[in-house]
């Protein structure tokens, strides 16, 4: 089995450019008169992973962390060969990224296992390339099938095992008893550096919808957007709403063009399951409605006061209605380099914003729009006291090039007043 399995483990080796600041001083005009140019230089930096081959069409998945933002990427087979990759889309927030090796052969591919079906106690081994000393295969036991947590910075859902996972083994394959993927290895907890016996693997259910876009062609990814907040029931909060148990999670705010809104459903009701399958966190929540995709059906069960109903949820990507218009300030002045845009569903969850946030919001700052005490979510109320109702309308007032601006706007529920003057 471990034959079989090892030529679809690859190692994988990235470059990327980061700034690099020279000095301390880089900023300050006073120091700056003596040592000439101190602002940030480019700094190449090297990453080593490992990645898994999955399909025949040259697809392989890593972690994003890996290859993320990388500017060179060179893949090494197990036996030796190597090929240039490019990254097909990548996924900060579940730390997913498809690569496609260039001019590649027809490769083998491991085929997936059904994360959610596996046990605790199952065998599992962990393939990869740790500490950069070549490919290595480890052995282990599934210690927790369903964890929802914070792992590496991020919150999400994940497969537990004891597998020896140690740096440099991220991307790389958690296999069952027949070389099936169970998962991609993610994160360890440690405090040494080394494997401590807790490593953490992304489940293989979501790994399989992550490649079948890429093999549909997809540039990026297209995620299911449900349009609702929620919070986990626990002790205390089952006990007040009556519960035998904690169980689900209660809907504490639904978006009014959210697909589980048109599906009937309200603040207040708990969803209990997706697709028979329980839930019992938003990490879980979402990794479900992710595995399922965009353009299925999802079969919502939830509780409202003691009724239990199943509903179906239409599955689709965050509508982009109104359009955002985004627009970006050229004209000169104090804002120039601002962007701008009308706020939709799709731009509140990009933002983390709240659901009934509307108007024109600040998406970016580049160039002297930096010095404007401006921030990125910022809503536009008004502009030398007229509304802003659309990106266009600061756009008309700054092409009159006014000696001063004053911009009312909202951050976080609150209002404030910034007063500018042009030069």
């Amino acid at each position: 089995m471990v034959k079989a399995v090892v030529p679809s483990v690859v190692n994988i080796y990235a470059q990327r450019v980061v700034e690099q600041r020279v000095s301390p001083f880089a900023n300050d005009p006073f120091f700056s008169q003596f040592f000439g140019d101190m602002r940030t230089r480019p700094r190449l930096q090297n990453s080593l992973g490992s990645g898994v081959i999955l399909g025949q069409v040259g697809i392989v998945v890593s972690n994003f962390h890996v290859v993320g933002n990388a500017t060179d990427i060179r893949v090494v087979l197990a036996d030796k060969r190597e090929y240039d990759a490019e990254l097909v889309f990548g996924d900060p927030q579940t730390d997913l990224a498809v690569l496609r090796l260039m001019d590649a052969p027809e490769l083998p591919g491991l085929e997936f296992a059904d994360s959610d079906a596996v046990e605790v106690g199952d065998l599992v081994l962990a393939v990869g390339n740790p500490f950069g000393v070549g490919q290595t295969v480890s052995s282990g036991i599934i210690s927790a099938s369903a964890r929802t947590g914070r792992v590496g910075g991020r919150q999400g859902y994940f497969i537990q095992t004891d597998a020896p996972i140690n740096p440099g083994n991220s991307g790389g394959a958690l296999v069952d008893m027949t070389g099936r993927l169970v998962g991609i290895n993610t994160a360890i907890v440690t405090r040494s550096g080394g494997s401590n016996g807790i490593g953490f693997a992304i489940p293989a259910n979501l790994v399989r919808q992550y490649v079948e876009q890429a093999e549909d062609g997809a540039e990026e990814l297209q995620r299911p957007w449900a349009g609702v907040q929620v919070q986990p029931v626990d002790g205390s909060l089952a006990e007040a709403l009556g519960l035998a148990r904690p169980q689900g999670v209660l809907i504490t705010d639904l978006h009014r063009q959210s697909p589980f809104d048109a599906a009937g459903m309200e603040v207040g009701d708990m969803v209990l399951a997706i697709d028979g399958r329980p839930v019992d966190g938003g990490p879980e929540m979402l990794f479900r409605l992710l595995t399922l995709g965009v353009g299925s059906v999802a079969e919502v069960t939830y509780l409202r006061d003691t009724t239990e109903t199943t509903v179906s949820v239409a599955l689709d990507i965050a509508p982009e209605d109104p359009p955002r218009d985004e627009l970006t300030v050229t004209t000169g002045g104090i804002l120039e380099g601002l962007s701008i845009a009308n706020l939709n569903p799709a731009l509140v969850t990009e933002l983390g914003m709240n659901f009934d946030a509307t108007g024109v919001v600040v998406t970016g700052l580049d160039g002297v729009s930096r010095r404007s005490q401006l921030r990125r979510g910022d809503i536009l109320l008004s502009v030398n006291n007229q509304d802003i109702d659309h990106p266009r309308t600061l756009d008309d007032i700054l092409r009159q090039r006014p000696n001063a601006v004053s911009i009312t706007f909202e951050r976080g529920g609150s209002r404030g007043v910034i007063r500018l003057r042009n030069r």
